[in-house]
């Protein structure tokens, strides 16, 4: 009974081995925001997202991205552990019309270590 009982003592011990390693280097889910500084009124915008993760797995992923003008949400894009996003470094982009000058804010999460906070932008109109 005893020798049965020692290979069951390792286990935690391999927990804590491939585990805390792997948190050690887990991060928040960072964005950057790409868009002109200025627009004539009326063009056509590109914004781009840029979402930075270390980890895409079943486990550890992007959960979700969102971008808000002007304070209202205009795309979000949810992921899970069986729809994650390619890569841990992705980006995401929408193109809209300005009319009046834009605030842009992106915010992307971690499923376990949350967000490392919203990003923004400013485009004028000329």
């Amino acid at each position: 009974m005893k020798k049965a009982m020692k290979p069951l003592a390792f286990v935690p011990f391999l927990l804590i081995l491939f585990i805390l390693p792997g948190l050690s280097f887990a991060n928040k889910a960072a964005v950057t925001v790409q868009a002109p500084a200025s627009v004539q009124k009326g063009s056509e915008v590109t914004i781009r997202v840029n979402v930075s993760h270390e980890g895409n797995s079943f486990f550890h992923h992007t959960q979700w991205v969102y971008i808000k003008v002007n304070g209202k949400e205009i795309a979000r894009w949810d992921y899970s552990s069986t729809n994650r996003p390619d890569s841990e470094k992705f980006s995401k982009e929408i193109k809209l019309t300005a009319n009046e000058p834009l605030e842009i804010v992106a915010e992307a999460s971690c499923n376990l270590h949350g967000s490392a906070g919203p990003a923004s932008a400013k485009i004028e109109i000329q």
